[in-house]
């Protein structure tokens, strides 16, 4: 990292000597304009709308539109002789909670470097600020601007963040505030369940820019001449609900499955979601007990018919082992009548 600016931080009658950098650095995707044809760079001309003469750096001064096409013309001469507080000097003007200052006011960051031998007293002044959970509002001139900042401890560094001024903040005026709309207490327990279902620890670095990472693809993609792989498409966004309890109670229940959490209360008022798990489970439920009385009743019909067939066979052995004796006596007895020897007189 390069130094912006070097000065002193002014902690009572101590003076610590310090370097600024520039704490954050915007990863937008750059383009210069061109030419559609050739690729040509465009270029811009400084030019004079009076004389229609091209200006240098040199010749260019600050002016102040009145009105009416007159313009007052300042010089540097003119800023010098501003009040303006040392150009090399952060001055603490009082320690305060870091709650009571808005974060709105916030504008820029920058980290301090302690430079030569003010490494002790930085740390003494780093050290402090932990302990007495505050922080330091300091006012601070760069590049030509006296502005408010505060003075604040990240990862054992001090860091400075510029805000804005109090008359720069816009005061929201919108026709709704003066309507008188009344919330139900129960969709503001609904609401404040689905806020307790989405909570969790802010982690910055599971949040990714997915605009910037697909423009890269492409951009790398044509310098490489392949073809660019389209990203897959998100679902579409639900429409508007005109039931705000049903779409709470339906945002609610996504957010706990999302988190593999069982609906609270159990059975309930069904929601779009939960009638579409409920008739999942109820189809699957009559599947099993379809299966198993097919099974149950396929070999009960095989049973009867068999022992009928068995109870049929039966009598029928019976009858015929009963007439095949029947014939045979008769014959036998016959049979000896004829061999045995006729008596005489």
């Amino acid at each position: 990292m390069r130094a912006i600016w070097k000065g002193a931080v002014s902690f009572g009658l101590v003076s610590i000597g310090v370097k600024v950098y520039s704490a954050t650095e915007e990863k937008d995707i750059r383009f210069h304009q061109v030419h559609r044809e050739d690729g040509g760079r465009i270029r811009y001309k400084r030019t004079c709308s009076v004389c229609g003469e091209e200006v240098t750096y040199d010749d260019i001064a600050k002016g102040y539109d009145i009105g009416g096409g007159e313009m007052v013309i300042l010089t540097d001469e003119d800023f010098a002789e501003l009040p303006l507080t040392t150009s090399h000097a952060i001055d603490v003007l009082e320690f305060v909670p870091a709650e009571q200052v808005d974060p709105i006011l916030y504008n820029k960051a920058y980290f301090l470097e302690p430079e030569g031998s003010a490494t002790k007293p930085y740390v003494l002044l780093r050290d402090a600020l932990s302990d007495s959970e505050r922080v330091a509002i300091v006012k601070v001139a760069l590049r030509q601007r006296e502005q408010l900042a505060t003075l604040r401890v990240r990862e054992g560094v001090l860091l400075l963040n510029t805000m804005l001024w109090p008359d720069e903040i816009r005061q929201p005026d919108f026709g709704f505030l003066d309507e008188d709309l009344k919330v139900r207490p129960p969709e503001l327990a609904m609401a404040s369940s689905l806020i307790d279902s989405m909570a969790g620890e802010f982690e910055p670095d599971a949040f990714t820019d997915d605009y910037r990472a697909a423009l890269q693809e492409v951009i790398d993609a044509k310098i490489e001449g392949r073809e660019v792989v389209q990203p897959e498409e998100e679902e579409a966004a639900p429409a508007a609900a005109v039931d705000l309890m049903a779409a709470l109670k339906a945002s609610v229940e996504r957010a706990r499955a999302a988190r593999g959490e069982a609906p609270e209360g159990g059975a309930g008022e069904p929601t779009p979601i939960s009638a579409a798990r409920s008739a999942q489970k109820a189809a699957k439920a009559t599947k099993a007990p379809a299966k198993k009385a097919a099974e149950k009743k396929a070999p009960a019909k095989k049973a009867p018919a068999k022992r009928a067939a068995e109870k049929k066979a039966e009598p029928a052995k019976k009858a015929a082992a009963k007439k095949t004796p029947a014939k045979k006596a008769p014959a036998k007895k016959a049979a000896e009548k004829k061999a045995a020897p006729r008596k005489t007189a």
